[in-house]
């Protein structure tokens, strides 16, 4: 009888520490830390460029502005959700488009015409088909524009087109084109500055993950 009862307790007792081994194993797995990655605005990855048309065969005009700030939340673990925190403001005494020349007259021909100092923004939303809606201000007006954007391992690129006479900015075309008259001119004879104007931007977060 001793020994059927030692024999039973022995066994209890193996049961017992099996069991709390098996519960020191799960609170192991438990215990092991995610991997977050946190993304943070890169403005030396950031690049801005506009393309408008001139005469009848639309001929493009690149440019971009050298005075750009962009603002957001700073860090976070969605990029999503930084790009939908980003706000920005362009100078556009600081249009660029190699050309000194043209640059002044854009500056003040265009941008001066219609009281313009900066093309203020910000990022409305990124939907899940793959459009943004940005909010752009000029003219003391804000109009949202729709565009197409990508963001795959922290990298965004927006690419849209505008149409410059939603901001009643019709007066600086004119002036502009007025100006600028015999350059804007085509082979039909015809003087032409486009209101459209194409748009493109990308750029490449920060990562504590890279």
């Amino acid at each position: 009888m001793r020994k059927g009862i030692f024999w039973s307790l022995a066994v209890a007792g193996t049961m017992v520490f099996a069991a709390c081994g098996s519960e020191e194993s799960e609170e192991k797995v438990d215990e092991k830390p995610l991997d977050i990655c946190f993304y943070d605005y890169n403005d030396a990855s950031s690049e801005f460029s506009w393309t408008a048309y001139k005469t009848t065969d639309k001929v493009a005009v690149g440019g971009t502005f050298n005075d750009i700030e962009i603002m957001s939340d700073g860090s976070s673990d969605d990029p999503k959700a930084l790009i939908e925190s980003m706000s920005f403001s362009m100078k556009t005494e600081s249009v660029e488009t190699n050309n000194i020349e043209r640059n002044g007259k854009i500056a003040t021909l265009f941008f001066g015409v219609i009281n313009t100092p900066s093309i203020d923004g910000k990022v409305k939303e990124l939907k899940d088909d793959g459009k943004a809606i940005i909010e752009v201000t000029m003219n003391d007006m804000s109009v949202e524009v729709e565009g197409d954007y990508t963001l795959v391992d922290g990298k965004f690129t927006f690419d849209s087109s505008i149409d410059v006479s939603k901001w009643n900015a019709m007066a600086g075309i004119e002036s502009l084109n007025e100006a600028c008259k015999d350059l804007h001119t085509g082979e039909d004879g015809v003087s032409k500055l486009w209101s459209e104007v194409t748009l493109s931007f990308t750029t490449q977060l920060s990562s504590d993950c890279d």
